[in-house]
């Protein structure tokens, strides 16, 4: 026990994360707390993605949610929800005036 919590001190999870992590198909390293490799998504012909399970549930996704697209060509994309966006949006906003 000694070991794993020295273990799960070192890559800052929790024992429980360090026990249960699931490296998936893609057998990444552990990530950091706060931090998820959800694993691939192949993009259909149209460009649509599936979101995975652990990501939606993680995130609170639910069917009908309304996701902003974000992108940067040296950093990728990222996706945050509707709300989400407008909040940081309303915030940027506040540190202007």
């Amino acid at each position: 026990m000694e070991k794993s919590r020295l273990i799960a001190e070192v890559f800052d999870v929790t024992l429980d994360e360090l026990v249960n992590y699931e490296g998936g198909e893609t057998r990444l390293p552990f990530p950091p707390k706060g931090k998820h490799a959800f694993g691939m998504v192949k993009v259909g012909e149209k460009g649509q993605i599936v979101i995975p399970a652990k990501a939606r549930k993680i995130f609170d996704i639910k069917p009908g949610d309304v996701l902003m697209v974000l992108g940067d060509e040296e950093q990728g994309i990222a996706l945050l929800k509707e709300q989400d966006f407008m909040a940081m949006v309303q915030a940027m906003r506040h540190m202007e005036t």
